[in-house]
Parts: C-alpha cells; sequence; structure tokens
C-alpha cells in the first residue's frame, strides 16, 4: 500500500519506517526542512534503538520517502496518517488540536481521490466528528479513523513489529478490512486486531495510559509508606503484581512518571471529560500526586547532605525520563538540577543520549562524557535513569572521596552489599540500612 505519515516526530517516524519494513512504500513528511535534510543523509532526528538502520534499510530500498512536498505525497498515497503532536494547552489541562486542523485543511485542499484518513496521533473523544465538520464539502472523498499508537520508547520497533494489539476505530464497518490488510504481517505474528467506534479508539488510547500512569502513581504512594514502616516496596510489588488480576508491570517504584505520553493524556482525558461533565477524581488525584513526586524527591537529597547545599558537588547519572530514549518530557531531572544548582551545588551530569540543552544555561552545571569523571569526588550520586550501564558500578572506584554517598532512584542495587561495601546508600521505598 502507499502511505503518507504526516509529521516525522517519534510516532510519525517510527511508524512510517515499520510501515515500510514491512512492504509499504510510505511518504514521511515534515514542514521543517533541516529535519528532512538530515533523514535523507540517513541522520534520525530521534535517538530509538535500532531505528537508524531501519531507515537506511528501507531508504535504499526505495520505499521509505522524506519530503517536505505534502501535496506530492497526498496525491501519491491512498492512506494519510495523522502524526502531529497534540501537547496540552500551556497552562491549562485542554489539548491543543491545531496542528492536527491544520493537517486536516491541507489534505482537503489537495486531495484530489477518495482517502482514508487515519489519526495516529493522541486527540481527544470527538475529534474524528471535528474532522469530518471540517471535510463537510467534499465528505464523500473521506474516511476517517481513529488508529491510536502504543509504542513505547526505547521498545518501539519491537512494539510495532509484536503488539498486543491493534486498535481501529471507524464508523463505517467498510474501512476495517482495508486497515485489516494493512496490519496483515503482524495479525499473522499474533496481534490482536481489535475493531470498535471511532470514539471507542480514540477513549482507549487515554484510559490505557491514564491507567498505567495510575498504577505508577500508586506503587510511589505506597513506597512512600513502606519507607516510614520498614516494609521494603519490592516485596509488596512482587506480593501484589503476582496476582494476576494486577499484574507485575509498571509497579516498580522511582520517580514522576514523565516522557511524551502520561503527563499530556492523563491531562487530556480530564480535559476531555470536563467537556461531558463528568469529574476523573481518580486520574485528577494522580496527576496531583505524580507532581508532588518530583518536588518531595527533589529536596529529599536535604536529608541525605544537609540544608545547606552550597558548593556540594552532586553527581547526577542519567537525565531521561527513562532509559534508551533521548525524550526529556517531564523528566524529573529537569526540576532537580536547576534546584540544585539555584541551592548552590555544583552539578556534574552525563546521560548516554548526549547533553542537554534545557541544562546548558545553568550555573554550575556541567555535562561530562563519562561515568567516572562525573562521579569524581562526588559529595553525592545520583540514579536518575536506569540505562544499563549504571547497573553494576563500583562506586569505590568511581569516588576516592571519603563519606560520598549514594542516592538511588530506581533501587538498582541492593541496599545490604552496599553497607558491606560502607558506601552510605539510600533507595526508594525501602528500610534504610545505614
Amino acid at each position: 500500500m502507499k502511505l503518507c505519515m504526516i509529521g516525522t516526530g517519534y510516532v510519525g517516524l517510527v511508524s512510517g519506517t515499520c510501515f515500510a519494513d514491512i512492504g509499504n512504500q510510505v511518504y514521511c513528511v515534515d514542514k521543517d526542512i533541516n529535519k528532512i535534510k538530515k533523514l535523507n543523509s540517513g541522520i534520525s532526528p530521534i535517538y530509538e534503538p535500532g531505528l537508524d538502520e531501519l531507515i537506511k534499510k528501507n531508504f535504499n530500498a526505495k520505499r521509505l520517502i522524506f519530503t517536505t512536498d505534502l501535496k506530492k505525497a497526498i496525491n501519491a498515497s491512498d492512506i494519510i496518517f495523522i502524526c502531529v503532536g497534540t501537547p496540552n494547552k500551556k497552562g491549562t489541562l485542554k489539548v491543543n488540536l491545531s496542528f492536527v486542523y491544520k493537517c486536516v485543511r491541507e489534505i482537503l485542499s489537495y486531495s484530489k481521490k477518495k482517502k482514508i484518513i487515519v489519526t495516529k496521533s493522541t486527540v481527544p473523544v470527538g475529534t474524528g466528528d471535528e474532522i469530518e465538520k471540517i471535510l463537510k464539502k467534499k465528505k464523500k472523498l473521506f474516511s476517517i479513523i481513529s488508529n491510536p499508537e502504543f509504542l513505547r520508547e526505547g521498545e518501539a520497533i519491537r512494539d510495532f513489529r509484536y503488539p498486543d494489539r491493534i486498535v481501529i476505530g471507524s464508523n463505517s464497518k467498510s474501512e476495517f478490512n482495508i486497515m485489516k490488510k494493512l496490519y496483515s504481517p503482524l495479525i499473522s505474528k499474533g496481534a490482536k486486531f481489535f475493531t470498535t467506534s471511532r470514539r471507542g479508539a480514540e477513549l482507549i488510547k487515554y484510559a490505557a495510559n491514564a491507567f498505567l500512569a495510575t498504577k505508577i502513581t500508586f506503587i510511589n504512594e505506597l513506597a512512600n509508606l513502606c519507607e516510614k514502616s520498614g516494609i521494603d516496596i519490592e516485596d509488596v510489588a512482587l506480593g501484589i503484581g503476582s496476582d494476576s488480576r494486577i499484574g507485575s508491570r509498571f509497579l516498580r517504584a522511582g520517580p514522576a512518571y514523565g516522557g511524551s505520553c502520561f503527563p499530556k493524556d492523563t491531562k487530556g482525558l480530564v480535559s476531555a471529560a470536563e467537556r461531558f461533565k463528568i469529574d476523573l477524581s481518580i486520574v485528577k488525584s494522580v496527576i496531583k500526586s505524580n507532581q508532588e513526586r518530583v518536588n518531595l524527591l527533589t529536596k529529599r537529597v536535604h536529608k541525605i547532605l544537609g540544608n545547606n547545599l552550597k558548593n556540594k558537588k552532586i553527581s547526577i547519572l542519567g537525565v531521561t525520563f527513562k532509559p534508551n530514549t533521548d525524550d526529556m518530557r517531564d523528566s524529573t531531572s529537569l526540576k532537580m538540577i536547576p534546584y540544585y544548582c539555584k541551592k548552590g551545588a555544583i552539578v556534574t551530569y552525563y546521560d548516554p543520549s548526549g547533553e542537554k540543552e534545557e541544562f546548558k544555561k545553568l550555573k554550575n552545571c556541567e555535562f561530562k562524557k563519562n561515568i567516572k569523571d562525573t562521579c569524581k569526588d562526588s559529595d553525592l550520586i545520583i540514579l536518575l535513569t536506569e540505562w544499563d550501564e549504571f547497573k553494576s558500578l563500583d562506586f569505590k572506584k568511581l569516588n576516592k572521596k571519603k563519606n560520598f554517598k549514594v542516592y538511588d532512584l530506581r533501587n538498582l542495587y541492593n541496599p545490604e552489599e552496599m553497607l558491606n561495601k560502607k558506601i552510605e546508600y539510600f533507595s526508594i521505598g525501602r528500610p534504610n540500612t545505614n
């Protein structure tokens, strides 16, 4: 099939590349000329394991085309995927759909024959209905489908190839067969092809992410209780996660959730519910608790180093919201590092995905190119993101300073082993062994 992906952000680029890899001809369109130039030179604008190789393979096979020419891409394609950003409006819970609607108007002006329009972007309930209103003049030329994505950053290629389910929402059953044909290589590998109404598909994406965000927030709140009551949160997580009704995934205590989906989608769901005069009190509580957790974990450093952080050297390992991605959106580090710098601490950080623009202008903050230089002479080493290279460190070799401390926000290390090595160690939701 011939596909057009409008937007070469995370969703559009990964999905487009993977669609090309299963035999389709895919046009990836973006108005950012520099981004398209880089992609045509084989340079990916995002960090995702395995994506660079897949782009080069399908680009060389001429199945993957990067262009700024939206008109050409639309008219050369049968199915058009809208993959643009849907951020929250600044300072509100509402979703900014201006990029989506702009795409729709451009599709309307360029299309000369029947097209299937698919919203891959995460959109509130009823967005498909609004798109139909925009297309009203040429309604017979278009079919509007919701096909939400469920790609995890760092695992996106595998998630595309081996999805739990493929959700297709349409108010016209005739479109299900076309989408089933498109996804047939994945369905043949065991993916469940789930069909519903268009509004149903729109809500499924929000509901799934809000539920997972709730699990993370729930285990983080329990971790606070465990610390006060001398219980190991990992025992609790294992105990409840072994119940098949609950499941073990997303029950790891740690920092607040971040990234491109959970913060945005929980807020978007609350906003969508308010349009229907429904109060989602649980989801609201999740949002509030998650925001408070950032402050709680950031200020806990005062209990470790004291109230005065001036000239204290703090080293942070990992600043992205999760490993195997360069995504900084809503990462705990965005509040943690500026707070320590403002308090007069000397902050060094290292992340495998490289230096971050967000910290370049901060006083007393420096990016280091390796773990050793980051941790040298530190008063405190903070493990913030669980990249694999942080999971078996010899802290005594990295830091010769006496009485340095380790603050492990991902529970990567065993408290008793750290005690035996005479390292002051602080973790999440576990009794303090010091």
